[in-house]
């Protein structure tokens, strides 16, 4: 099985690439804390999606009985989390 990367392996290494580019003033301090809120806002979101996908990982194969679990699974999350951003 191939290994998934996380949504914070993916996050630190989108900015660490935004920090480079920021320090070889390749980007301006305003357009790094637009990518920097940009990347943390897509982290988010891939994480909470990992999260979904391994909450419902094999739970049926019933689309019905699955669509209630993805409606409990966001409720959880929002009430959890504050939902995404």
């Amino acid at each position: 099985m191939e290994k998934k990367q996380t949504a914070l392996d993916w996050y630190i290494e989108q900015n660490f690439n935004n920090i480079v580019q920021r320090e070889t003033q390749q980007i301006s301090q305003n357009e790094y804390v637009i990518a920097y809120n940009n990347l943390l806002n897509q982290a988010k979101q891939m994480e909470k999606e990992q999260m979904k996908e391994a909450a419902l990982d094999n739970v049926t194969t019933n689309e019905k009985l699955r669509k209630i679990f993805e409606i409990q699974f966001e409720d959880f999350y929002n009430e959890t989390y504050g939902g995404t951003k």
